[in-house]
């Protein structure tokens, strides 16, 4: 964070979120000046805001706890309102950014993994994803020449999770890798998130893999290009919040309406977010910090989104079918 003279103090913080976006507005704090190591975009269009992220050096790295790469997060803080029309221009910017980041030989083959607990329902999305996806490489053989020469090869798998199958997400992959040989592989997992407006209207896109749990503190072996041995695109879509985030949140506004005329408040303005989530621990326990928060119509928001995450995706690994072909 930014010390006193203006200066930049290369500590790691304790960041509890998926979100790049999120890792670097806590590093940031009330800082003027962007994150040493750090660029940032940002373009709206369509009520879908694109927040384009992309840390390229070690210091930032260590300093926001993300790998180096590039993350792309479309927010649509309305989406709970289920308005078509947004979706529609969800999916579509979706589709465009899916793209940019897709080889242009559509030759290559890809492997869509859907990771999550299909019986939890703000676990799910990723197995409900793969449900929606167009699945194409076993049908080489089998359909005509002019739809194979415009079709992309494409698997999809549902791995569960190691309380169900007891065996690591990472080494369920790496064998199908191993012997389905994709050249890229797309990972779609839930996310965790720090701010309530987040939950189901924020998605997020990396170059840098993913590593399941880890936003909800159980953080398992990551999906990556070291450990696969292929490129792989991340996919993910917030749907949980740690409640002691909505405490620090109540906190901060809290003490921002109230420092002017109550004493009290204004020294909690003036506390640091460490000290504000250590008073937290303090006066409810661990245990509230260990919640998390999901909307109560997640069962209806998750198939709204993995009916957006699918067709984008077929939208974007089959550019050359027409929508009437996989459809």
């Amino acid at each position: 964070m930014a010390e006193g003279n203006g200066t930049w103090a290369f500590e790691p913080i304790q960041v509890y979120t998926d979100m790049a976006i999120e890792a670097r507005d806590i590093v940031r704090g009330d800082a003027k000046e962007e994150v040493p190591g750090v660029r940032v975009k940002e373009t709206q269009d369509q009520g879908v805001v694109v927040t384009e992220v992309e840390i390229y050096e070690e210091a930032a790295e260590k300093l926001m706890g993300k790998p180096r790469g590039h993350y792309v997060t479309l927010d649509v803080p309305t989406f709970k309102d289920r308005d078509p029309d947004l979706k529609r221009a969800l999916m579509a910017k979706l589709t465009d950014q899916l793209k940019e980041l897709l080889p242009e030989d559509i030759q290559g083959s890809v492997l869509v993994v859907g990771l999550g607990n299909w019986n939890a329902t703000p676990d799910a999305l990723g197995p409900r994803v793969v449900e929606r996806i167009l699945v194409t490489r076993h049908l080489g053989q089998v359909v005509p020449d002019d739809i194979k020469q415009r079709m992309r090869p494409v698997a999809a798998v549902a791995p569960g999770v190691l309380g169900t199958t007891g065996i690591e997400t990472l080494d369920i992959i790496r064998g199908i890798v191993s012997e389905a040989k994709p050249d890229l592989v797309i990972a779609i997992d839930a996310l965790a998130a720090r701010n309530l407006d987040r939950l189901l209207g924020s998605v997020q896109i990396a170059d840098t893999g993913i590593h399941p749990g880890s936003g909800v503190g159980n953080r398992r072996q990551g999906l990556t290009e070291e450990s696969l041995g292929v490129p792989v695109i991340a996919i993910g879509v917030c749907t949980v919040v740690q409640s002691i985030s909505i405490a620090q949140e109540a906190i901060h506004q809290i003490a921002n309406q109230l420092a002017d005329d109550v004493a009290f408040y204004d020294i909690l303005k003036q506390m640091a977010p460490t000290e504000q989530r250590g008073l937290i621990d303090e006066v409810l326990g661990s245990r509230f910090s260990e919640l998390m928060v999901t909307p109560k119509e997640i069962d209806m928001l998750i198939d709204d989104m993995a009916d957006v995450l699918g067709e984008a995706l077929n939208r974007a690994l089959q550019p050359r079918l027409d929508a009437s072909e996989w459809a």
